[in-house]
């Protein structure tokens, strides 16, 4: 027999393959920072993540890489992502996001559970409007759009790698993720140019608003720097050594979780993986530092030198996409559709219960489904000074992330079984 040659990629060499990301992702960002021009229309509809998602996704699809032999995704997934999510959650204000109220804090919490709600709602409804889109194993592909919603892209990647979710279906998920976040984004700018009209249909009292624009203009003001070598060092000791701890202590941890009899713990993986307790770990400590002075060099960048962690990791994982394959569930985007509904419900019927200002709806609604990329263009809808908001309850929803989407996922599984 005659074995045919698997075609092989143009550029194999991964420092190439990682210069190539590199160019990408510059190439977006630059366009997305334009002020003026194509480019600027052109990202007022467009998402600047979803470039980078499928830019290597065309360049794996045409043969010019080969993101299934490539060791960049493990590396990114294993050491970029637990850094991320360490400086993610230690730029945490855990005080100031007291100090919002407990409005604030309800409305936020509300859309953690709309999530959850939301996605066991959508599976059963489609169970019945469309079985076959929910069939098999299409459950793990939603545990990571909960990761997304609850948290933010490094909580998303990190329930690929726990609920084992094979790359085209995660593509397939991460355009409905994209596709439906971005509806209910241009939906809630809508309802923010109608803040007044919205706050008194639900009763609110927005004096507290006031005090809190000046407040948080005051913080942000207060801690901004421009960070000096120590500052970016200390970032970088943090936010990897942390990682290495985590990998430290998961290893010996999972090794006595498997010795354990079956009976005593959860079957395929969860319990005894050892990615999760990585994930688990680097966000426990994350949270923790943010009760020390590590937290002060969020004033020096943590969170964005993560946010750069976690855009090579999403590259990375594009490039391992087949976008032929895109399109073999396009019902998926009617049950993120039903998904976003339920959590839309809720948010507005408790902010009508508790007479919260649409401010707190909304910001607290996209810190959940848009994280700290998309929380503060909400925010500022209201008020350039209520930016920060955003930021500190989206990076609220960094550490509940991945706790929210684990459970989410199991009782899909059940659901599913």
């Amino acid at each position: 027999m005659i074995e045919v040659a698997q075609p092989v990629a143009w550029i194999t060499n991964d420092a190439a393959v990682l210069g190539l990301l590199a160019g990408i992702l510059g190439f977006v960002f630059w366009g997305a920072s334009r002020e003026q021009g194509f480019w600027k229309k052109f990202y007022a509809v467009i998402p600047a993540i979803l470039p980078c998602y499928l830019l290597p996704a065309i360049a794996n699809s045409i043969g010019l890489i080969d993101g299934a032999s490539s060791g960049l995704y493990p590396m990114a997934r294993d050491y970029l992502l637990p850094a991320s999510l360490v400086l993610f959650c230690v730029a945490m204000d855990i005080g100031a996001i007291i100090r919002l109220g407990p409005k604030a804090l309800v409305m936020f919490l509300t859309g953690t559970v709309g999530v959850m709600l939301g996605a066991w709602v959508a599976f059963a409804a489609m169970g019945v409007i469309h079985p076959e889109t929910v069939a098999g194993e299409t459950w793990r592909g939603m545990t990571t759009i909960a990761g997304s919603w609850i948290g933010g892209g490094a909580n998303q990647a990190a329930m690929k790698e726990v609920f084992e979710v094979p790359s085209t279906m995660f593509g397939q998920f991460a355009a409905v993720d994209v596709i439906v976040a971005y509806i209910w984004m241009a939906t809630l700018l809508f309802m923010a140019s109608k803040a007044d009209a919205m706050d008194r249909w639900l009763k609110a009292d927005t004096r507290a608003i006031e005090d809190l624009k000046q407040r948080m203009a005051s913080y942000h003001s207060e801690h901004a720097r421009i960070p000096s070598t120590t500052d970016l060092m200390m970032i970088f000791a943090i936010g990897i050594g942390v990682t290495g701890l985590s990998h430290f202590l998961a290893e010996p941890l999972v090794a006595w979780i498997k010795s354990l009899p079956a009976a005593w713990r959860l079957q395929d993986y969860s319990l005894d993986s050892r990615f999760f307790w990585l994930v688990i770990f680097a966000t426990t400590f994350g949270v923790a530092l943010s009760l020390t002075r590590a937290r002060k060099l969020e004033g020096a960048g943590a969170s964005k030198i993560g946010t750069v962690m976690l855009y090579i990791l999403i590259a990375t994982i594009g490039m391992q996409m087949d976008l032929a394959q895109l399109a073999d569930k396009p019902l998926l985007l009617l049950l993120g559709l039903i998904w976003i509904s339920v959590h839309a419900g809720l948010m507005l019927l408790v902010a009508k219960l508790i007479r919260a200002p649409l401010f707190f709806m909304a910001v607290g609604s996209q810190a959940n489904i848009g994280g700290a990329a998309s929380a503060p263009v909400v925010a500022t809808a209201f008020h350039p000074a209520l930016a920060p908001v955003g930021v500190l309850l989206s990076v609220m929803g960094y550490a509940l992330g991945t706790y929210g989407a684990y459970v989410t996922g199991l009782v899909l599984r059940t659901m599913a079984t």
